[in-house]
């Protein structure tokens, strides 16, 4: 290969790699199925024009972005698509600490709970319940039982 094919295929952008957490205007969706229930494209657009307004054909790229992720699914009415959400909110909620604990703390559920009680942020009552549900806990871990 010369050195103009090289510098040819290396400054060739690659596409982002796809991810499976969602991004805010996703999640703003999602959060409109979760309350909402089963909704076309166009409620969405009307459930979300409070916060700032988006376009019908915006709300429909990103609809269709998160069925293809696996979150959203489809069912014809007629003319109309009713979206419905296949994931649940604590799920999606679980898949996304899942995500930033293994990216950011090494998959380690020590170095994340320290680096949220460290950030001073935390409230007496937070810190007590956090209290209450660590020494609820059994003892043993399963690879000792």
């Amino acid at each position: 290969m010369s050195g103009l094919q090289k510098l040819q295929r290396s400054s060739v952008p690659m596409p982002p790699k796809k991810s499976i957490t969602l991004t805010q205007a996703e999640l703003r969706l999602m959060k409109v199925l979760w309350e909402r229930g089963e909704s076309t494209v166009a409620e969405m657009v009307t459930a979300t024009s409070a916060e700032a307004a988006l376009a019908y054909t915006s709300v429909l790229t990103t609809i269709r972005i998160l069925e293809t992720k696996g979150y959203v699914r489809h069912r014809q009415e007629g003319r109309a698509f009713l979206y419905s959400s296949c994931i649940g909110e604590a799920e999606a909620s679980r898949s996304e600490v899942r995500h930033v604990l293994q990216r950011f703390f090494g998959n380690s559920r020590e170095r994340l709970l320290l680096s949220m009680l460290g950030d001073g942020e935390i409230r007496p009552d937070e810190l007590k319940r956090l209290k209450e549900a660590i020494a609820s806990l059994p003892n043993e871990t399963p690879e000792e039982s």
